[in-house]
């Protein structure tokens, strides 16, 4: 339990960012399922679309401190190489 008021506050601050933090993360998390959806049922220009909707809510989430920008940058890409690779086989 927190002995100084700054603490107490902290505390409650803290309460309050990691419900912003785990609602912003969960969005991130829907775009990216949206696009392996649209892989798995291998539609590349609904993927395609997906993952237009989602690239700036990934951005977001590195600008807001919710990931690192290399986290964002390799999902990106490897979510992107796999709708090329669709799009090469269709």
């Amino acid at each position: 339990m927190a002995n100084h008021k700054s603490a107490e506050k902290r505390i409650r601050r803290n309460e309050r960012r990691a419900q912003v933090n785990k609602s912003r993360m969960s969005r991130v998390r829907t775009f990216i399922k949206r696009i392996e959806a649209a892989l798995a049922s291998g539609n590349a220009k609904d993927a395609e679309e997906a993952l237009k909707a989602a690239r700036p809510e990934i951005q977001r989430g590195v600008a807001k401190g919710l990931m690192h920008k290399n986290t964002a940058s390799r999902k990106l890409s490897r979510l992107s190489s796999r709708i090329k690779t669709l799009k090469q086989a269709a």
